[in-house]
């Protein structure tokens, strides 16, 4: 999805979809795309590299598949179907034209709306269980398996390719010879309707759910203190602030392109220098979002970081051990303390076990 900027306005492509890449001001010749294609080609490598370390890891480094792991699989695979598009975005750019063809036309920019909805999904589910490990950690355990999350995530990829659906249907190659999306008069109203779907549905709508999420958490941690203390609450801590963080981290890359899209309805952006590099700083800040969680996954979980190191062959000796990644499995006591009915003080202390940020 990317910054959507008129036909009306001069210098600017003539057809206006929505699309990151394959709209905007025409690459400028020189210095300015030398940079363009650098900076895609540097984000598809980090991104691409990062995200394949991380499925690696989740599939064959981790011996169960937690829920939390299951999501962030998801976030790494439609990462990297991203990153498999980025090199013909890069090309486009740099030459400012589409030598592909219609096929890969319509593949590459399916993909990236794709992409874009998946994640923003993906990311909802995972504070929604967030809060449903936190404030309801007892009654939500049946919700909270590794079957219903592959179902919700599968209901994500679904969701996400029927919300990219009109991109699918109206991306070509047009008569200029560039990749785009070719709405059906009136073009200006398609365009318009198309920024607000997408911004709608694809990001404050999720960004909501998840603040109330969040908010929710919140709440409940104040209201029950810190009366229990043990290893489970830590756990539960340290995964909450990972997801607290990659949700901050996608807010930060994908709210100035939202803005951007936005702000562009109501006043149209001038042709200059400023615009067109506020145009390409969006659009890469974007990207690079893609880039971000593996990361991340190596800063805040220290199963995911020995699991990278282990991976990479810098770690000498045992390495890392084969862990959950970001939840650690219940030792036997605890299985045998979840299997009996909760009394009112036992119910109290599970709580408090997972009510931690």
């Amino acid at each position: 999805m990317e910054p959507l900027f008129p036909a009306s306005v001069p210098g600017w492509n003539a057809s206006s979809s929505g699309n990151r890449s394959l709209v905007g001001p025409a690459p400028s010749p020189g210095a300015r795309a030398v940079l363009v294609l650098v900076l895609y080609l540097l984000v598809c490598a980090v991104g691409l590299g990062g995200n394949a370390l991380v499925i690696y890891v989740v599939l064959c480094c981790t011996r169960t598949k937690t829920v939390t792991n299951i999501y962030i699989l998801n976030l790494a695979v439609a990462d990297v179907l991203l990153m498999l598009g980025l090199p013909f975005l890069a090309t486009q750019n740099a030459a400012s034209f589409w030598p592909f063809g219609r096929v890969l036309c319509r593949l590459v920019m399916t993909l990236d709306g794709i992409n874009q909805f998946t994640s923003v999904f993906c990311l909802t589910v995972m504070s929604v269980d967030r809060y449903l490990a936190v404030v309801h950690p007892l009654s939500s355990a049946r919700w909270r398996r590794p079957r219903v999350a592959k179902m919700a995530s599968a209901a994500a990829w679904a969701l996400s390719l029927c919300m990219s659906l009109p991109v699918l249907v109206f991306a070509d190659v047009q008569d200029g010879g560039t990749c785009n999306v070719s709405w059906p008069e009136p073009v200006a109203l398609w365009s318009a309707v198309f920024v607000v779907y997408a911004a709608v549905l694809g990001f404050f709508g999720p960004l909501l759910v998840i603040c109330l999420c969040y908010l929710l958490i919140v709440v409940k941690v104040r209201t029950a203190g810190l009366r229990v203390g043990c290893a489970r609450r830590r756990s539960e801590r340290k995964v909450t602030r990972m997801v607290v963080v990659l949700v901050l981290v996608f807010v930060g890359c994908w709210l100035p392109f939202f803005t951007v899209n936005i702000v562009n309805l109501a006043v149209a952006l001038p042709q200059e220098p400023a615009s067109t590099g506020l145009y390409f700083f969006v659009v890469v800040l974007s990207y690079a979002n893609s880039c971000a969680n593996p990361v991340l996954y190596g800063f805040l979980s220290d199963n995911f970081r020995q699991s990278f190191r282990k991976v990479l062959c810098l770690c000498q000796g045992s390495g890392a051990k084969d862990a959950d990644a970001t939840e650690p499995r219940p030792d036997r006591s605890r299985q045998q303390q979840e299997a009996t009915p909760p009394t009112h003080g036992a119910e109290v202390n599970g709580l408090m076990q997972t009510s931690q940020l």
